[in-house]
């Protein structure tokens, strides 16, 4: 696993993000012998698509979480996508496969962006996929779960290689403040849904943009999370890993490197780290 973006919100390039990077939000996945996995197209994208000429396979799939610009100002500079040799499964949280094009296409409009989303030469299919549904892209066998952020976000568990990952961003927490897992009880029923999906799983990136639980309650409404919380419910699913990810626009490398000291402990057996935009996760171990 390779992370190409790690923000949130809006791209930050400049001297304080340097170690832990500015783009937004992209996330690689790669099995030997299959095809690459890519979950979201933040600003993140551009870098992987100038390196993935330099490899074999061409076939990508790219799922959407959701469709904030965060997430999707990347797609149309994606270098893959100009490349009739790749073939590109697209799939995002929508009721059929029309609708993912047509949500990429108010981008992609001639407008917004230069392009038209029919002038990409590559081999495009679309797809859609709703949470609890399980399906097979590329030899990886991937579950949607719901999250919980404004306009809808969908969080993927994903399995290949004998190995289980998975990327749950953008979302606030699943219970509302003093119940559950974030008051410090017994986890609700959407807790239970994305513990049981992600149980056992090797490594869990996951949406911690605010500092602290104080923060969260000052912005609930912005869908968000908080380390706290990210790491109940990880530990409440045997995680082996937690990825602090989504950073906020904000966070400098020293703020994050405190955040990394805070949190190097880990909790009850649970490796914590901080997402750094660069880093591989080797999962073989």
């Amino acid at each position: 696993m390779r992370f190409w973006g790690v923000r949130g919100s809006i791209a930050v390039p400049g001297a304080q993000t340097q170690r832990y990077g500015g783009n937004t939000s992209c996330v690689e996945l790669q099995v030997a012998g299959q095809g690459t996995l890519v979950i979201d197209a933040g600003t993140g994208i551009r870098a992987l698509g100038r390196e993935i000429f330099s490899r074999p396979e061409r076939d990508v799939t790219v799922l959407f979480t959701h469709f904030h610009l965060d997430h999707v100002f990347g797609f149309p500079f994606f270098a893959a996508l100009f490349a009739p040799s790749f073939r590109v499964n697209v799939v995002a949280p929508t009721f059929r496969p029309e609708a993912t094009r047509d949500r990429l296409g108010r981008y992609l409009n001639g407008v917004l962006h230069p392009l038209r989303v029919h002038e990409l030469s590559a081999s495009i299919d679309y797809g859609s996929c709703r949470p609890g549904r399980s399906f097979e892209r590329g030899g990886y066998r991937v579950t949607p779960v719901q999250l919980n952020h404004p306009g809808g976000s969908c969080g993927y568990v994903i399995e290949g290689g004998g190995k289980k990952v998975a990327h749950l961003t953008d979302t606030s927490p699943l219970s509302r403040p003093g119940e559950g897992l974030a008051g410090g009880g017994r986890p609700t029923g959407r807790e239970l849904e994305v513990i049981n999906a992600m149980r056992g799983a090797d490594y869990v990136a996951m949406d911690t943009m605010f500092s602290d639980e104080e923060e969260y309650l000052e912005k609930m409404t912005w869908g968000h999370g908080y380390p706290q919380y990210a790491a109940a419910l990880c530990r409440e699913a045997e995680v082996r890993c937690l990825g602090l990810f989504h950073h906020a626009p904000d966070a400098t490398d020293d703020d994050l490197d405190r955040l990394g000291d805070r949190w190097s402990a880990g909790l009850d057996g649970m490796r914590v780290v901080v997402a750094r935009e660069g880093e591989d996760v080797d999962l073989s171990g």
